[in-house]
Protein backbone atom coordinates (compact mmCIF):
# COMPACT_ATOMS: atom_id res chain seq x y z
CA UNK A 1 0.00 0.00 0.00
CA UNK A 2 1.26 3.12 -1.30
CA UNK A 3 -0.53 6.48 0.63
CA UNK A 4 -0.31 9.54 -1.39
CA UNK A 5 -0.50 12.78 0.73
CA UNK A 6 -4.17 13.21 0.69
CA UNK A 7 -4.48 11.38 4.30
CA UNK A 8 -7.73 12.53 5.98
CA UNK A 9 -6.22 15.93 8.45
CA UNK A 10 -8.09 16.48 11.35
CA UNK A 11 -8.42 19.94 13.39
CA UNK A 12 -8.70 18.50 17.28
CA UNK A 13 -9.64 21.15 19.71
CA UNK A 14 -8.36 20.99 23.30
CA UNK A 15 -7.23 17.25 23.29
CA UNK A 16 -7.06 16.06 26.52
CA UNK A 17 -8.06 19.34 28.02
CA UNK A 18 -5.19 21.15 26.27
CA UNK A 19 -5.18 24.60 25.02
CA UNK A 20 -5.34 25.72 21.19
CA UNK A 21 -6.30 23.45 18.22
CA UNK A 22 -3.78 20.39 17.20
CA UNK A 23 -3.57 19.24 13.73
CA UNK A 24 -3.76 15.68 13.29
CA UNK A 25 -3.11 13.89 9.20
CA UNK A 26 -3.67 10.50 9.57
CA UNK A 27 -0.92 8.69 8.21
CA UNK A 28 -2.60 4.98 9.13
CA UNK A 29 -6.31 4.95 9.89
CA UNK A 30 -6.40 3.06 12.81
CA UNK A 31 -6.75 -1.05 13.97
CA UNK A 32 -7.85 -2.05 10.46
CA UNK A 33 -4.61 -0.45 8.93
CA UNK A 34 -2.87 -1.51 12.08
CA UNK A 35 -3.41 -4.57 11.57
CA UNK A 36 -4.73 -4.86 15.70
CA UNK A 37 -1.78 -3.75 16.91
CA UNK A 38 -2.03 -0.21 17.67
CA UNK A 39 -4.81 3.01 17.33
CA UNK A 40 -2.92 5.98 15.94
CA UNK A 41 -0.35 6.59 13.66
CA UNK A 42 -0.34 10.46 12.83
CA UNK A 43 1.54 13.42 12.17
CA UNK A 44 0.84 15.77 14.66
CA UNK A 45 1.26 19.77 14.46
CA UNK A 46 0.52 22.30 17.29
CA UNK A 47 0.62 25.74 17.15
CA UNK A 48 2.74 28.30 19.78
CA UNK A 49 1.18 28.40 22.62
CA UNK A 50 -0.59 25.28 22.41
CA UNK A 51 -0.88 22.04 24.03
CA UNK A 52 -2.24 18.84 24.61
CA UNK A 53 -3.11 18.20 28.00
CA UNK A 54 -1.86 16.11 30.59
CA UNK A 55 -3.08 12.23 30.49
CA UNK A 56 -2.30 8.66 32.20
CA UNK A 57 -1.90 5.46 28.99
CA UNK A 58 -3.88 2.48 30.05
CA UNK A 59 -3.97 -0.06 27.77
CA UNK A 60 -1.55 1.12 25.25
CA UNK A 61 1.71 3.30 24.63
CA UNK A 62 2.19 6.29 23.01
CA UNK A 63 5.19 6.78 21.04
CA UNK A 64 6.05 10.92 19.77
CA UNK A 65 8.76 11.61 17.58
CA UNK A 66 9.59 15.04 17.19
CA UNK A 67 10.76 16.47 13.18
CA UNK A 68 10.82 20.37 14.06
CA UNK A 69 10.60 22.67 16.60
CA UNK A 70 10.38 23.18 20.35
CA UNK A 71 8.39 22.32 23.35
CA UNK A 72 7.90 21.06 26.80
CA UNK A 73 7.30 17.65 27.66
CA UNK A 74 5.32 16.17 30.61
CA UNK A 75 7.28 13.06 31.55
CA UNK A 76 5.33 11.38 34.72
CA UNK A 77 5.28 14.86 35.74
CA UNK A 78 8.96 16.06 35.14
CA UNK A 79 8.89 18.60 32.69
CA UNK A 80 11.77 17.91 29.52
CA UNK A 81 12.58 20.30 26.96
CA UNK A 82 12.38 18.24 23.53
CA UNK A 83 13.33 18.71 20.07
CA UNK A 84 13.80 17.81 16.30
CA UNK A 85 15.19 14.35 16.69
CA UNK A 86 13.73 13.10 19.91
CA UNK A 87 11.85 10.29 21.39
CA UNK A 88 9.29 10.27 23.82
CA UNK A 89 7.69 6.92 25.42
CA UNK A 90 4.70 6.80 27.87
CA UNK A 91 4.19 3.20 28.04
CA UNK A 92 0.72 1.55 30.21
CA UNK A 93 0.03 3.11 33.30
CA UNK A 94 2.43 6.58 33.07
CA UNK A 95 1.25 10.30 32.44
CA UNK A 96 2.54 12.73 29.36
CA UNK A 97 1.34 15.70 28.20
CA UNK A 98 3.15 18.44 25.59
CA UNK A 99 3.38 22.15 25.40
CA UNK A 100 4.64 24.10 22.07
CA UNK A 101 6.59 26.83 23.93
CA UNK A 102 8.82 27.72 20.99
CA UNK A 103 7.63 29.96 18.45
CA UNK A 104 7.16 27.45 15.09
CA UNK A 105 4.77 24.88 14.87
CA UNK A 106 5.97 21.70 16.93
CA UNK A 107 5.80 18.97 14.56
CA UNK A 108 5.99 14.76 15.56
CA UNK A 109 5.08 11.71 14.75
CA UNK A 110 2.47 10.02 16.98
CA UNK A 111 1.92 6.58 17.52
CA UNK A 112 -0.12 4.45 19.65
CA UNK A 113 0.67 0.81 19.77
CA UNK A 114 -1.79 -1.64 22.26
CA UNK A 115 -0.17 -3.26 25.48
Amino acid sequence: MIRKPDAQIVEMKCIRSGVGETEMKKLLNGADEMYGKGRMFNLMTVQPGNSIGTHTHEGDNEIFYFLSGCGKYNDNGTEVMVGPGDVAVCSDGETHGLVNCGEEPLVFIALILYS
